[in-house]
């Protein structure tokens, strides 16, 4: 009996609630602006890099 008790109160809120929830347009679009900028150049420097410090030090690779 509790059970149905309890099932009937969380319907019921359910529906009492349902009614409280608008979804609505905004009046301006929205706007997403990605400022990407992305430079490859910059790998090939550090593997450049990495490569002159690899022929420097030898010893320790």
């Amino acid at each position: 009996m509790r059970a149905c008790l309890g099932l009937a109160a969380v319907v019921w809120s359910a529906l009492a609630l349902g009614g409280c929830v608008s979804v609505s347009a905004p009046d301006k679009p929205i706007v997403i602006e990605l400022n990407i900028n992305i430079k490859q150049e910059v790998i090939y420097r550090l593997a450049a890099d990495a490569g002159n410090t690899i022929d420097e030090n030898a010893e320790i690779f």
